[in-house]
């Protein structure tokens, strides 16, 4: 690997907003690569085969998992994501830093396998917002809102286990912390500063 080279893993419950900023920073910064995911579930329909994802089927995904591909694996949803161990590897002995877009269950994986990764876990800035950002989505039934809903203060229960968390209420001021912790200067989103993690108590204990 090339030592130059950093691999950075982002996580979030779903609706706080991931996607949209790990598609900025991939603007932001052109050498940047992203690793793009294997899953079972159906592709939406503005989503590209080998842009947003490699779809797969269960069989294929398992074959994947078998044969060591798998840097890391999950089940979200019912659907099985993963990520190519092959792909992110190729790009760090390249030279290029990595962004992977996962759940905190894949991040957990991944920091096992290379502990020298920088993890970043993405919050909303409330439940409120989360769940309007889910309807507004229009890609998911009532039912499953609900349950997305219900997923994701578990999911944020482990925001400390990443190294930097981002409260994601502004996106230019998102994008901006995003952008300080890819330059190794930002000390206001590490987990251990204390005024971050009162914000986060306050959103993990609202109703």
């Amino acid at each position: 690997m090339n030592k130059n080279a950093r691999l950075f893993v982002f996580a979030a419950p779903s609706g706080a907003g991931k996607t949209t900023l790990v598609k900025a920073m991939v603007e932001r910064f052109p050498t940047l690569r992203f690793s793009v995911s294997y899953t079972t579930r159906k592709r939406r329909k503005d989503e590209q085969e080998g842009r947003d994802y490699f779809f797969v089927s269960t069989e294929q995904f398992r074959r994947l998992e078998a044969d060591g591909e798998l840097l890391e694996s999950a089940i979200v949803f019912d659907n099985h994501y993963g990520t190519s161990r092959s792909q992110v590897e190729k790009h760090l002995a390249d030279g290029h830093n990595v962004l992977l877009e996962i759940d905190w269950q894949g991040a957990r994986q991944v920091r096992e396998s290379m502990p020298d990764c920088v993890s970043v876990f993405i919050l909303p800035p409330s439940r409120q917002e989360l769940a309007r950002r889910l309807q507004a989505r229009r890609t998911d039934s009532d039912a499953v809102i609900a349950r997305r809903l219900g997923e994701a203060l578990s999911d944020m229960s482990h925001w400390d286990e990443f190294d930097y968390c981002i409260i994601n209420d502004s996106l230019d001021l998102a994008v901006a912390e995003m952008a300080t912790i890819f330059g190794g200067t930002n000390q206001a989103n590490r987990r251990d500063n204390t005024t971050l993690q009162a914000d986060i108590q306050r959103i993990l204990a609202q109703p």
